[in-house]
């Protein structure tokens, strides 16, 4: 049986994927390009809309057109796993431009994940089915809202992870993150998910700001 609770999980530690030298292959797996920004565990419930970091930093000041976006959706309540992103003129995510003073209504999310849903907590859900209920959820959300999202679905892909680590890799983006079909959200650096990253991007060089992240 899944966990009843009330509208709203609170704060809690996410899921971390764990580093690898490269991407597993073969079936089983859905991988992820990793975007280079902020991760942030957006809740709505009866309180509001907020926007952590990892370390539990309340962002949603910074990104207010992000929790614009999370308070419209068609819901009660909701916690959703993402990155804040600004991308540049050739679509991809830099670090840089998030941290400038543009970000606040140039940032957008990239939802990957939903871990509760009108106070149902799926945490214990597999993956695919997790994924599945978030690309409904924010379907849904286009058909009232015609304008420029700040609240995007991050889309996974199924083919070989190498193939699309060397795709991700030829955009230039930060890299791949692969999840085990079936796999649970848990707490922490989670075995059934593994990063590699890009080893010609910038984000590489900033391994050790990845604790406030």
């Amino acid at each position: 049986m899944l966990e009843r609770t009330r509208p709203g999980l609170g704060v809690i530690e996410p899921c971390l994927p764990s580093p690898a030298k490269a991407p597993p292959s073969g079936p089983g797996w859905l991988h992820e390009i990793k975007h280079d920004g902020f991760r942030i565990l957006a809740q709505r419930d009866s309180a509001g809309v907020r926007l952590f970091t990892r370390a539990g930093n309340d962002f949603s000041d910074r990104f207010p057109f992000i929790a614009t976006a999370v308070g419209k959706l068609p819901v009660r309540s909701c916690l959703i796993d993402g990155e804040a992103i600004v991308c540049d003129e050739n679509g991809l995510a830099v670090f840089d431009l998030i941290r400038g003073h543009d970000s606040k209504t140039s940032a957008m999310l990239c939802a990957f994940d939903l871990l509760e849903l009108d106070g149902e907590d799926l945490r214990r859900k597999p993956i695919e089915t997790r994924k599945a209920l978030l690309a409904k959820l924010l379907q849904e959300r286009r058909r009232f809202e015609d304008s420029h999202s700040s609240l995007a679905l991050n889309q996974h892909y199924e083919e070989d992870g190498a193939i699309v680590f060397r795709e991700a890799c030829r955009l230039g983006c930060e890299g791949i993150v692969s999840k085990r079909l079936g796999s649970i959200y848990r707490r922490g650096r989670s075995p059934l998910w593994l990063k590699v990253k890009n080893p010609n991007v910038p984000a590489v060089k900033r391994e050790a700001e990845e604790d406030w992240r």
